[in-house]
């Protein structure tokens, strides 16, 4: 079984940024939505990535953007991928892959099974699939709540694109969560924080280890 991959998401701090690099996360999240108390800046995201080794992902967080929005993050020259968490079709993600010629993730929130195997659409429109726990009707926020699925809807599932699994995710759950659903990618953002949108650099450690025991 290859590596699990780590992504920690909804990062600001240079700190934050550095302790998820030496943790060994795979992938960096850097949210760009003015409602989200997570939110950075296009030129704030330059700056926090350009220390960040090559091999490290960077993936700007938006929901239902404008190409303007997306041209601004492009334009940056920092990110790896674009990671799609609004009611954007699979229509609008490849549109968005093939203008800007970034790789589009798409989160896809989840409460029952009909959810995950609605993901199907999006095969061959984006280059990654994220199962996130579906948030509250009338929720200020698509995600990043602390909210969790029932995982064992994905236990045996043929996805029909790489993907990885989100919401709710913590230091003490990240191991029973790959056990059951055998994710080969894990991103946390409210898991490792002290306080919404205020990451905690020992929890960003603690989680890396328990993700990756050995």
């Amino acid at each position: 079984m290859s590596r699990l991959a780590i992504k920690i998401c909804g990062l600001s701090t240079p700190d934050t940024v550095g302790a998820a690099v030496r943790a060994g996360a795979a992938h960096l999240g850097f949210v760009h939505f003015p409602k989200s108390p997570r939110h950075v800046e296009a030129e704030h995201i330059r700056a926090l990535a350009a220390p960040v080794p090559s091999h490290v992902g960077r993936v700007a967080v938006v929901v239902d953007p404008a190409d303007e929005t997306v041209a601004a993050l492009a334009a940056t020259g920092s990110l790896t991928a674009l990671q799609l968490h609004g009611k954007e079709t699979p229509e609008r993600a490849a549109a968005l892959r093939a203008r800007f010629g970034i790789p589009v993730w798409k989160a896809i929130s989840v409460k029952t099974g009909t959810d995950i195997a609605a993901a199907k659409a999006y095969a061959g429109a984006v280059d990654l699939l994220l199962f996130d726990a579906k948030t509250p009707d009338g929720a200020a926020l698509p995600g990043g709540m602390g909210l969790r699925f029932d995982w064992n809807l994905l236990r045996g599932v043929a996805v029909p694109a790489p993907w990885g699994l989100s919401g709710g995710l913590s230091i003490d759950n990240v191991a029973e969560a790959v056990a059951i659903t055998r994710a080969p990618l894990v991103d946390i953002s409210s898991g490792v924080e002290s306080g919404p949108g205020i990451k905690d650099v020992d929890k960003i450690i603690a989680f890396c280890k328990a993700a990756e025991p050995s």
